[in-house]
């Protein structure tokens, strides 16, 4: 068991009991042919009409739970242990920030299947914040960072109000706020490579989140007309980006005797 971590027994104690439900949702699967209880426990939602007890979609499935499992803990185990370094304003607004969009990032895609309104909204009106906070945390004039981030989050953020207002968007403003948020995505992790704050795992996982999406987007043409399978293959990306985000403020209270350093472990 990891000590080296302040929230470590409760991050252990949830993780183990999301990965012992899994278990017996997987076995209740195996033995009456039910998928029910392992649905709902990775993909949050009721049995898609027709979708039958297979060994690929059994691994999907399972593939989806694990990824959720890491992900708790990761998220939940908090900093490392020891005194936290002195922190200004800026600092500690951006990871509460962080740790906000950490959170509605899992809401948003827990919800998305029953909740009828865009609440993409919400979410994107966070990683603004984290935009304008970073810039400031980061120090130096970084203009063309924060312009990728506002053009990318605050973009998503005003299609989703005119979303909810029953109003139409332009084609290819979508596409154009996405690009600028995976531009602001890699500028932030290039300035985390060159920064001690941050250590090398934590940089890792952000590339990853960058990465994986599109190798799974190709795993997924197989399955384009299963839409569950591809939300599981989803849950890998929304996984990796929660870590990413909650790393990012774990590590920016990395206690000041032992300094977030870059290290290739990330367990």
């Amino acid at each position: 068991m990891s000590r080296r971590h302040r929230s470590a027994l409760p991050a252990l104690l949830v993780t183990g009991l999301y990965g012992a439900a899994l278990t017996v949702a997987l076995l209740v699967t195996l033995i009456s042919g039910d998928l029910g209880p392992l649905w709902w426990l990775t993909l949050f939602t009721t049995v898609s009409e027709g979708v039958a007890v297979t060994g690929l979609n059994l691994l999907l499935l399972v593939l989806a739970g694990l990824s959720w499992a890491w992900g708790i803990w990761q998220v939940l185990r908090g900093p490392l242990t020891g005194p936290p370094p002195e922190q200004d304003r800026d600092t500690r607004r951006l990871r509460v920030a962080l740790y906000a969009a950490t959170a509605t990032t899992w809401l948003l895609h827990v919800t998305e299947s029953w909740v009828p309104a865009d609440t993409t909204v919400f979410d994107s009106a966070v990683m603004c914040v984290v935009v304008l906070l970073f810039m400031r945390v980061l120090g130096r004039d970084r203009q063309y960072m924060r312009g990728a981030g506002v053009l990318g989050y605050g973009g998503f953020t005003v299609i989703g109000v005119l979303d909810l207002a029953g109003w139409t968007v332009p084609d290819g403003v979508e596409l154009i706020c996405g690009l600028a948020g995976l531009a602001w995505t890699a500028l932030v992790l290039r300035a985390q490579w060159d920064d001690d704050r941050w250590g090398t795992a934590t940089v890792a996982y952000g590339i990853a989140a960058l990465v994986v999406p599109i190798l799974l987007m190709l795993a997924a043409l197989p399955f384009v007309d299963e839409g569950w399978a591809v939300e599981a293959l989803g849950v890998v990306s929304s996984v990796l980006i929660m870590i990413w985000l909650a790393r990012t403020a774990h590590d920016l209270a990395a206690p000041s005797d032992r300094p977030a350093v870059r290290t290739t472990s990330a367990a």
